[in-house]
């Protein structure tokens, strides 16, 4: 109880806190003198109020929405300004005013697309942006400003979503290494700017907005993903972004799901794939708006099944999903949302690399499986004080659980039978984060302050022991009081408070600085065995250790962003913040015999830094450069060692080797090729991309001459994806597009020493491989055909070595492989 006493009074000094910091800004002698633009929006057809409309400054820096009648009101500093008036839909308008002191009122009406070219203009008009876009300075109560942002729009895709493929989804995401574990999509394993992909645990990864991974800092990684054919969109925030969303080096991964249409009580879309190695995927939603257009709802429910590229690979998923939005009074929306998922899947192991030369389609483990299922809520409250102030609140909570069940030897030693290994994880935490965001002026000049709290409680099981001899996925302990590996808790308590404000000193040139104060109690509690066996196998010796464990570190991360916009449509950016990562409850306890881990390892700090320069010329060419510093202090990473008698095999040693950076370039660059000769409204639809990144990591600041200026694991020095995209409008108002992509990863390694190969399999180099894909999709009114050609030339290649599941060893990925899906939307 005192504990609870004690963490209950430090959220209300933090609360406190931001609402001190709030009214001082709200209440600052600075504010330059502002008068209100308002007026109403329609819809020129029937003169009806358009509710939700956008109404903004054409440099994104001033903008609200309508009411439910239509009306909209705008504080602005004297000056001239180009108004942007856009629904859903209808026709984008612009005006221009002049405005002084006085209040002002401006009208728009808004036209219906033109339906007479059978939905030609609306799709071309929607899909513009040929599935890659990037986020405005503020978008509900977050600030991208001066921070490098990606964002994935699904339905300009033309991809296997049934499937999950990252490598044709985030094709124009720069600097991503991706994993491919399995053919499914059921993890989504991606590492940017060089850190590693292992299951997405380098981003802060968030779904709607709050957290969806095991444990955002004991234990980040994401065992669910959520199925593509569910999304809206996907954003991508590097950089600055730890001040915001917490401290990792990432950066930020959020999935936004699909919400129900606005002008429907309901909307049923059904998709149904089949495709290679019997893959069968089924994808159901029904969405609406009804209540006098105040509760929106959408659901889904997805199925999943096959037996994979490789024998031993059957697998079952089911993910259903399900929200509500009630908007309770014209000024406070509420929403629930609730998220389930489980998947079974048998796991074909590693290979060595003689293996995967013989022939990469083979298996030699038959007993490896691997099990997830996860339950998460989400309450959230959104609440706009004033057309200038508003307010989000977030509570989530996850109850979920992982199982691993196999042989965990070496991949080069034959599994005999005898007793598996049970890995088993359960992770139950629950959370709150809560935003205030202001928008006000300071010496004329628009300005925009954040602040936020976070509170954090979560804890983690681990327990590891002897499972039966048997072939099946029968997931028990046979002595569940006394495990012969490990039985743990981990209870994790965090608490964090941050704010940003953006200084606009001219109206080119913005400021961002930002602070996070973070406080976090990491606990372990429980026990391990030390267990010996001789040359025949028989145990020897078997020691119960109990052990404790308390870790409490405070500390503040500091941040600045600088932007310039010379026109509207360049802008040059900067920024530097500061990073810190725990280390994962992983390393403290689990026995696995392909590594060991360093009994003193200790948390990593550092920082990102980003100078870019992006934009576009004349709506037919867009760009993003940006060069990136990643500093590393503390990394922890995998030596090669050999020193453990009697046999002195070697090992890996999980621990903090050294000091590292990363420095590189990302390139992306995309061309509209009709309007880059001058046809605007082109029926046929045709763009070139281009996604480069080149990656320089070393290892710097060590004595030890086996690392030192060695490359960091991991780490492809280059990345090439590029591409095209065709869309044509039939004569019928039909759609047909078709997208050509190539993927080229360079050589990297899997450990610190850069080992080229080892007999385990596990530490080696990953060769350089090159993957074609090809999709297109057929869409006329109610109906969709769409298929792919995944790994279109049948490249055989692998993009990681595993020290545990679903390895150990190579992991291959999955060759040819073809999906066909029919889908319905009425």
């Amino acid at each position: 109880m005192y504990h609870f006493l004690r963490c209950a009074n430090k959220i209300i000094i933090l609360k406190r806190l931001l609402l001190v910091t709030g009214l001082i800004v709200l209440t600052s002698p600075l504010f330059a003198q502002t008068s209100v633009l308002t007026g109403q929006i329609r819809r020129a057809d029937n003169q009806k109020p358009v509710e939700e409309a956008v109404v903004t400054t054409q440099d994104g820096r001033y903008s609200t929405l309508t009411d439910a009648n239509g009306q909209y009101r705008l504080k602005l500093p004297a000056g001239t300004y180009t108004v942007v008036a856009f629904a859903l839909g209808l026709e984008t308008t612009t005006q221009t005013v002049l405005f002084g002191t006085e209040p002002q009122t401006l009208n728009f009406e808004l036209t219906e697309l033109a339906k007479n070219l059978d939905e030609v203009v609306v799709q071309a008009q929607r899909e513009r942006t040929f599935g890659i876009t990037r986020l405005k300075s503020v978008e509900g109560t977050a600030i991208y400003e001066a921070k490098k942002s990606e964002v994935v729009v699904l339905r300009d895709l033309t991809a296997n979503k049934a499937t999950n493929n990252a490598r044709q989804v985030f094709a124009k995401v720069t600097g991503l290494n991706i994993w491919e574990s399995d053919g499914a999509g059921l993890q989504l394993g991606i590492g940017g700017r060089g850190l590693s992909p292992n299951r997405t645990s380098n981003f802060n990864t968030r779904q709607n907005g709050y957290d969806i991974s095991a444990d955002a800092l004991g234990y980040p990684e994401s065992y669910y993903t959520p199925p593509m054919e569910a999304l809206e969109r996907i954003e991508v925030v590097r950089g600055a972004a730890s001040l915001q969303y917490g401290t990792q080096f990432g950066g930020m991964l959020n999935f936004r799901f699909q919400r129900g249409p606005k002008d429907k009580a309901i909307e049923v879309n059904s998709r149904q794939t089949i495709g290679s190695w019997g893959f069968f995927g089924s994808f159901n939603s029904v969405g609406g708006t009804v209540a006098d257009g105040k509760l929106n709802y959408y659901a889904f429910y997805q199925r999943k099944q096959g037996n994979g590229w490789r024998p031993n690979s059957d697998f079952t998923n089911n993910t259903a999903y399900g929200s509500l939005r009630y908007q309770v009074a014209p000024k406070l929306m509420l929403g629930v949302e609730y998220t389930y998922m489980d998947y079974l899947a048998q796991q074909p192991g590693g290979l060595t690399d003689a293996q995967f030369a013989q022939n990469p389609r083979q298996s030699i483990r038959t007993r490896n499986w691997f099990s997830v299922h996860w339950n998460l809520m989400a309450v959230t409250a959104d609440y706009q004080l004033s057309e200038r102030t508003r307010l989000n609140t977030r509570t989530f909570g996850l109850i979920a659980g992982r199982s691993a069940l196999g042989n965990l030897e070496r991949i080069n030693v034959a599994d005999l039978g005898g007793n598996r290994n049970l890995i088993d994880g359960g992770f139950t935490n629950i959370g709150n984060e809560t935003r205030l965001l202001h928008r006000y002026t300071v010496a004329g000049q628009p300005a925009t302050f954040l602040a936020g709290v976070r509170w954090y409680r979560g804890t983690t099981t681990a327990r590891q022991g002897d499972a039966n001899n048997q072939a099946g996925a029968d997931f028990y302990f046979l002595n569940p009081t006394s495990l012969e590996g490990s039985d743990y808790r981990f209870p994790n308590k965090n608490d964090a408070v941050f704010v940003e404000n953006i200084f606009n000193l001219s109206s080119k040139l913005s400021v961002t600085p930002g602070i996070r104060f973070e406080s976090i109690r990491t606990f372990s509690e429980g026990y391990y065995k030390q267990r010996v066996f001789d040359f025949a196998g028989n145990l020897i010796v078997d020691n119960r250790i109990d052990d404790a464990q308390v870790r409490r570190r405070s500390f503040p991360l500091l941040g600045l962003g600088v932007s310039y916009k010379p026109t509207d449509k360049l802008e040059v950016y900067g920024n530097v913040s500061q990073n810190y990562r725990a280390i994962n409850f992983s390393d403290l306890r689990i026995a696995n015999p392909n590594f060991a881990v360093d009994a003193n390892i200790k948390d990593e700090r550092g920082y990102t830094a980003d100078l870019g320069i992006r934009g576009s010329a004349e709506d037919f060419f867009t760009f993003d450069v940006t060069a990136f510093y990643i500093a590393y202090k503390d990394r922890i990473g995998l030596l090669l060692k050999a020193d453990q008698p009697p046999l002195y095999l070697d090992y890996r040693l999980r621990t903090n080797i050294a000091d590292s950076r990363n420095l590189g370039i990302e390139a992306f660059g995309e061309v509209d090729i009709p309007k880059l000769f001058g046809n605007r409204e082109a029926l046929t639809g045709w763009s070139v991309f281009a996604n480069v990144s080149l990656i320089d990591a070393r290892y710097i600041n060590t004595t030890d001459n086996t690392i030192r200026n060695k490359r960091v694991e991991q780490v492809p020095p280059v990345l090439i994806r590029t591409g095209s995209t065709l869309r044509r409008t039939l004569a019928n108002g039909a759609d047909l597009s078709a997208t050509l992509q190539y993927a080229y990863t360079g050589e990297h390694f899997t450990d610190a020493t850069n080992a080229r190969r080892t007999s385990t399999a596990v530490n080696g180099v990953i060769p350089a491989y090159q993957v074609v894909d090809f999709s297109a999709a057929y869409r006329w009114k109610w109906l969709s055909l769409e298929g792919t050609c995944n790994n279109l030339l049948d490249a055989h290649y692998f993009t990681r070595r595993a020290d545990a599941y679903p390895g150990p060893g190579i992991i291959p990925a999955d060759g040819r492989a073809f999906y066909l899906t029919v889908g319905a939307k009425f």
